[in-house]
């Protein structure tokens, strides 16, 4: 029996086929954060309790019954309940501390929880965190009983559109392009014990042009002694090719001797461990991995600005990705659930997923990097919609952010790109999306180009140009298109490639899979799966002409239907694909025979 199934939801909505696999015993139990692997850890994904008050207190009593971490407004919570800017959404449970964890630190980790959120231990206030995308930590040790049941309980605020936060396509009533609000806990909770001096993060950074890795390695700690012994191996499947000693926040350079390169053909990954060390013995051990690759402009014959990977051109064709579902809204309802959109843009024959105003979990670029796709990661926006008038076409337009929410975005862009680092899937930045929030639009992107000089970054995405970042992109729908010369300066063009950021948006409506019964919309809707395929290899087939023009990337709208739209590859319960996939395959790769040397 499914937990959908005795749950409390009110309304009969789709489902995607994984729904039915979901309950309170085995919901996302994955580790979570496969970058940074310990051995030890409890999964709190589960049953909690809940309920939703207008004052700031502790509960004295619970609602009913949540399902984390599924969001409230969610099937899958069991709930399927709003909550306003007045209101906050408390959850509580409890839990049991191993008895081998005895004389180590514990730390409570969440993955993502939206918005701004408190916790406590044992009615002990332990620490608050604003952000809806970026994972945090908490040190809970010093509010633990030393024996019995614990108990945690949290607290969530959540403005959505009525706050000035980065929300992405969040609305408090949607509507068209803008879905359900995201509200409290969206990705897993779980525990870890860990020494008071630890492993706190890694910056792995490669280098394929010197055939090496350099390896950062953060503590827990605020002070370091020379003598800090960390070990760092390297392997390749299995073998170990390299290690070496260094210490806490002192670089490290590796050599990769006979180096396999990642690349969405050949997505090859080396394993790596960090173990710490004090008198020979192991204080702290974790596991991770990366993959040698490298993102780059160059030019090609003609003078033409374009994408390299591994010093050799690559067009860039994928998916604009929204990430949402029909029963888990921001949550996928199991981890092949997640995996399944990766593998399905790929066997359709795009090399690339936008990944559109949403952060994923970890492990979402952790299956990117095994299985091969480039990813360009989109900044949520937020603030209102700036005054983006479209179409493309506009320039020098900037909304007028207040200090507080532009310390907030600053600061949650920030946490996002350190917490996404070392996916070699991620190859693009983009901190704006159609002038939705743009704010001091210069200084947020060379921000972003010198604090992350490993990846390209987008220049404003959609239009309302500034002569800033890696690259000029343009939306246009149908389209295709490329970036109109005659209608911006020349210095917008300096050394930046070309790129399709949007087109396509194909709409395609069928009946047993839709999250609404009317006002269902595509940017051109098609009336059959036929004529579908014929609309879409008309707009693929004119993409080879524009490559030659100096187009370097294409993003078609979009890997599966959101709520009222159905311009999706897919249905929004991922039941039907709607075109062929070996036929849709074909059309794509021609995509990439063109040359461009």
């Amino acid at each position: 029996m499914s937990y959908l199934s005795y749950g409390q939801v009110k309304e009969e909505l789709i489902q995607s086929k994984w729904a039915e696999m979901v309950s309170p015993e085995n919901a996302l139990k994955e580790y979570p954060r496969p970058q940074m692997v310990r051995k030890d850890w409890e999964n709190l994904n589960g049953t909690w309790q809940y309920t939703i008050e207008s004052d700031g207190d502790i509960p004295s009593s619970f609602e009913d019954e949540i399902l984390v971490p599924f969001p409230i407004e969610s099937q899958l919570s069991g709930v399927q309940k709003s909550v306003s800017d007045k209101e906050v959404l408390w959850y509580q449970r409890k839990f049991k501390i191993p008895a081998k964890w005895k004389g180590q630190q514990v730390h409570l980790n969440f993955g993502a929880v939206d918005w701004e959120t408190t916790v406590y231990i044992n009615d002990k206030e332990i620490g608050s965190h604003s952000g809806g995308y970026d994972p945090f930590s908490m040190n809970i040790t010093d509010a633990l009983f030393e024996n019995g049941a614990q108990e945690i309980t949290v607290a969530v605020w959540d403005p959505t559109s009525e706050g000035t936060q980065p929300i992405g396509k969040q609305k408090t009533k949607p509507e068209g392009i803008f879905y359900t609000p995201v509200t409290g806990i969206w990705q897993t909770v779980w525990l870890e014990p860990v020494p008071e001096k630890s492993i706190s993060s890694l910056k792995l950074t490669p280098d394929i042009d010197n055939s090496s890795l350099e390896v950062t390695v953060a503590s827990t700690s605020t002070s370091h002694a020379n003598t800090d012994g960390l070990t760092i191996k390297i392997f390749e499947e299995g073998k170990e090719i390299t290690s070496g000693k260094t210490s806490f926040d002192k670089p490290i350079v590796l050599p990769i001797k006979n180096q396999k390169l990642w690349s969405p053909d050949h997505p090859f990954l080396y394993d790596l461990e960090v173990i710490y060390t004090e008198n020979n013995k192991t204080i702290d051990h974790v596991k991770s991995y990366f993959g040698m690759r490298k993102i780059a402009l160059g030019k090609d014959k003609n003078g033409n600005e374009r994408l390299f990977l591994n010093n050799e051109i690559l067009f860039h064709f994928g998916t604009l990705d929204q990430g949402w579902w029909p029963d888990g809204l921001y949550t996928a309802p199991t981890d092949e659930a997640l995996l399944f959109d990766i593998e399905t843009t790929k066997k359709l024959g795009f090399n690339t997923i936008r990944k559109h105003v949403k952060v994923e979990p970890a492990r979402w670029y952790y299956h990117c990097d095994r299985i091969g796709m480039l990813v360009w990661q989109d900044m949520p926006n937020g603030d209102g919609l700036g005054t983006w008038k479209g179409p493309s076409g506009y320039d020098y337009i900037e909304a007028k952010r207040k200090p507080q929410s532009a310390h907030q975005y600053r600061k949650e862009w920030k946490n996002i790109i350190d917490a996404n680092y070392n996916n070699p899937s991620i190859v693009v930045w983009v901190p704006f999306n159609e002038a939705w929030g743009q704010f001091d639009t210069k200084n947020v992107i060379n921000w972003t180009m010198n604090y992350d000089p490993s990846r390209l970054i987008n220049g404003p995405s959609g239009g309302n140009y500034f002569p800033v970042g890696h690259m000029i992109d343009t939306h246009v729908y149908p389209g295709p298109g490329i970036p109109n010369k005659n209608l911006h300066a020349p210095i917008m063009f300096e050394n930046r490639a070309m790129v399709l950021g949007e087109f396509g948006g194909l709409g395609l409506v069928l009946k047993g899979h839709l999250w609404q019964k009317d006002k269902n919309w595509g940017y051109r809707n098609i009336e059959n799966k036929e004529k579908l395929f014929e609309a879409y290899s008309k707009l693929i087939n004119q993409l080879p002409a524009l490559i030659e023009n100096g187009l370097s990337a294409a993003i078609y709208t979009q890997t599966t239907d959101v709520e009222g739209e159905v311009n999706g590859l897919m249905t929004y319960d991922r039941k039907v694909i709607k075109m062929d996939i070996d036929q849709t395959n074909k059309v794509n790769t021609q995509v990439y025979k063109v040359i461009m040397e």
